[in-house]
């Protein structure tokens, strides 16, 4: 499975390449702020925990954030991989948590990794 999960995420870092589409935090930080700031901040919890430094930490781990019973042990590290699979669509990465948005748009999401990925 994991092979697999590679090699689509490769799939379609070469096709937004090709498609002339390449990530940049600034595109992100705009995508943050007008889709994710309703629930997150990057210094501060807010329905969300806050996300400056989430790429690289393992799921569940802010110490003044309430998570879901099933998110404390999932013990996820987010990468570029990971954090698209859950904006994609948290559920099917972590059956009951409490996140109950998700971002459709590959393109959006691969923009809004880069700007936290940036924010570390």
């Amino acid at each position: 499975m994991g092979r697999v999960c590679l090699v689509l995420g490769a799939a379609a870092i070469l096709l937004r390449a090709a498609l002339g589409g390449t990530q940049t935090p600034e595109r992100g930080k705009a995508l943050f702020e007008r889709r994710c700031t309703g629930c997150h901040a990057l210094d501060a919890d807010k329905e969300g925990p806050r996300l400056r430094g989430v790429y690289g930490r393992v799921s569940g781990t802010v110490p003044s954030f309430n998570y879901s019973d099933s998110l404390k042990t999932a013990d996820i590290e987010w990468t570029a991989h990971s954090l698209d699979q859950w904006l994609a669509d948290p559920d099917k990465l972590v059956p009951d948590n409490n996140m109950a948005f998700h971002v459709e748009s590959a393109a959006e999401r691969s923009d809004i990794i880069e700007y936290l990925n940036q924010a570390r």
